[in-house]
């Protein structure tokens, strides 16, 4: 499997499932929904995910198909994935409720437990970031493609920005940003978070609360493969993928690795 090739076919499935959601955001009302875990849905989330699966079950029929909107196969089924998609049709719902435009559409390639291929598409405005790790990580912003690479910092210096949710600030993640040198924060919403540091736009993002695999996978690759780390609280190793709970652990994404031990 040509990486580079595949990443451009999932490019032009996350755009067609942008353009679905896009249909339903603009209507001047859509229906909401609670889901047992009490998060919303709507149609566009179903939509866009009847697209990706579709599509992506078309063109690589042996690959299964991991999906926050699908029934989740029990782990001794899983366990057996050597690769597998991780999809968050629309990462967001909520921006997307509040018609914020921070959304998007996640799409990622797993082989055995790592994130190897990612696409994160905006559909709102129609950014676009992509990774293989046989290639590199790129935006494309108004029809430009640049290529993403970090650059190193420390955790000491000040002023360093700090990307936060704007639907999730728990109090373990205010005290992770108290202990920073006069920290800059910066509030996004869904995976844009991830992609914030990919482009050098941010430097840390601390995730102290839950969050599940479909909703990281695809920009932690993007961001990985520009040179940046995500980083698992509980054990100071690189977050994996397909694990027996799909929910992940809290974790840190640094723009760069650290030269010195994280505060």
């Amino acid at each position: 499997m040509n990486l580079n090739d595949v990443v451009h076919e999932v490019v032009i499935i996350a755009k067609e499932a942008g353009a679905a959601i896009l249909e339903i955001y603009n209507q001047p009302d859509f229906h909401i929904e609670n889901k047992a875990d009490s998060s919303p849905l709507t149609e566009a989330d179903r939509q866009a995910n009847e697209i990706i699966c579709r599509s992506l079950l078309k063109k690589y029929p042996d690959i299964p198909i991991i999906s926050e909107e699908n029934k989740m196969e029990p782990y001794n089924i899983r366990k057996d994935y050597q690769m597998c998609w991780m999809v968050d049709p629309l990462d967001g719902t909520k921006e997307f409720i509040h018609r914020n435009g921070d959304f998007t559409v996640n799409i990622a390639l797993i082989r055995e437990g790592e994130p190897v291929l990612g696409v994160v598409y905006q559909p709102v405005n129609g950014d676009l970031y992509y990774a293989d790790k046989e290639t590199g990580a790129f935006s494309n912003k108004n029809g430009i493609t640049s290529a993403l690479k970090t650059s190193p910092f420390s955790i000491h210096d000040k002023g360093l920005k700090v990307v936060a949710s704007r639907s999730h600030l728990n109090e373990e993640t205010a005290q992770f940003i108290q202990k920073l040198s006069e920290p800059a924060m910066v509030t996004r919403g869904s995976s844009l978070k991830f992609l914030l540091l990919a482009s050098g736009e941010a430097d840390i993002y601390p995730r102290l609360a839950p969050t599940s695999e479909w909703d990281t996978a695809a920009a932690q690759c993007i961001l990985t493969v520009a040179g940046g780390v995500v980083i698992n609280v509980e054990d100071g190793n690189p977050m994996v993928y397909n694990k027996p709970s799909l929910l992940n652990p809290s974790f840190i994404a640094y723009r760069h690795p650290l030269n010195e031990s994280p505060i």
